[in-house]
């Protein structure tokens, strides 16, 4: 499997090694790889560089996109699948995830056999992957400029650093943000572009301790919250770390404590949400229990578009209904859930659990 890194720019790739290196020697030919891609890459990059810069200055302002907010592991994915099976709504490919820079040339002309080295299902779990198969945008992002949670995974020598910019913008200047909300709107809409379509469904638990910034950006944006039993996020999402690590760290990550990494990010992440959005009116803003959606998925689908007034449910049912028997055998990862652990959550995590829980969602429903 290729690093992701292998469709990032010279600039971004030097830059974050200048910042995060040395890469060790077990670890360099991913490394080499990686900038091997981005020479060959050059002169696509450049052109398409030009021409997207030239075709968007002939295209409107990007709608205000639909926003699947949630931390990792609470379902968002399930939700994205299901919703971008709509024709109304515009979705990040993998192919505009793996060369955002190049997806309108290159991405083009190897389209077949790109396709073909897609994985079989997602390394974190068992989702299927094929090449309509809806993406976040955090790896392409990651690909674009140095502020990114991704290159904690990538560089672990520096995770806490990378981390806490990557997710809170934590360190980060007027001129990073800056570059993150460019580098964030010219790739969505080249992903407009390329789909042919204006108004995007936008996925990412990053974008959950941010929304101040998109609705800064994007002033009539529209938000779904989907939330899990917090006791289930965290077993979930160590897991999710640990497997990225394994995967795609460049240099030894034993040090990174996992288990602190969650238990602080959670808290901060749902606070963040929870006073960024506490003024949205109810067709701005709406939450969903991953229990009932998973329950009962087109009746949740169905009150999403009611509530946030979104048109075309019917026109859409009959492809939601399409996949979601192709996902009727779907077996999800299981986590052993021992009782300190469920302690451990419940004392870091106690507002959360009263209102996120199992409990919580099952007497609300």
């Amino acid at each position: 499997m290729e690093h992701p890194l292998c469709g990032a720019d010279l600039r971004t790739l030097s830059t974050v090694l200048a910042r995060n290196g040395p890469v060790p020697v077990a670890y360099l030919p991913q490394a080499v790889a990686a900038f091997g891609s981005a020479l060959g890459r050059l002169p696509f990059t450049a052109a398409e560089r030009a021409w997207t810069a030239w075709r968007l200055r002939r295209e409107p302002d990007l709608p205000p996109p639909l926003f699947i907010l949630g931390h990792w592991r609470s379902g968002t994915t399930h939700l994205y699948n299901v919703m971008s099976r709509s024709p109304r709504f515009g979705f990040v490919p993998p192919l505009a995830v793996g060369l955002p820079w190049d997806v309108l040339t290159l991405g083009r002309l190897l389209r077949p056999w790109l396709e073909q080295a897609l994985p079989e299902s997602r390394y974190i779990d068992n989702v299927a992957v094929n090449p309509d198969s809806p993406q976040e945008d955090e790896i392409g992002l990651a690909n674009m400029i140095p502020l990114s949670f991704y290159h904690g995974i990538y560089f672990p020598s520096r995770f806490d650093e990378n981390h806490a910019a990557g997710v809170f913008l934590d360190g980060c200047g007027e001129e990073d943000i800056r570059r993150w909300r460019d580098a964030f709107v010219y790739f969505l809409r080249k992903v407009a572009l390329q789909q042919g379509r204006d108004r995007l469904l936008v996925k990412n638990p990053v974008h959950t301790a941010r929304v101040d910034l998109l609705r800064a950006i994007w002033p009539d944006a529209k938000f779904i919250h989907i939330h899990r039993d917090p006791h289930e996020v965290f077993v979930s999402t160590v897991g999710f770390y640990r497997k990225l690590l394994a995967q795609f760290a460049l240099q030894p990550y034993d040090h990174v404590d996992v288990e602190r990494v969650v238990l602080e990010t959670y808290p901060r992440m749902m606070s963040a949400l929870i006073e960024q959005t506490r003024d949205l009116p109810s067709d701005r803003f709406v939450e969903v229990a991953f229990d009932r959606f998973e329950r009962d998925p087109l009746g949740e689908v169905a009150r999403i578009y009611r509530t946030l007034d979104l048109p075309g449910f019917e026109e859409a049912r009959p492809r939601f209904e399409a996949y979601l028997r192709t996902v009727k055998g779907y077996s999800k990862n299981s986590y052993r859930q021992d009782e300190a652990v469920r302690q451990r959550v419940r004392q870091a995590w106690a507002p959360y659990v009263e209102r996120f829980g199992r409990e919580a969602a099952e007497s609300a429903g």
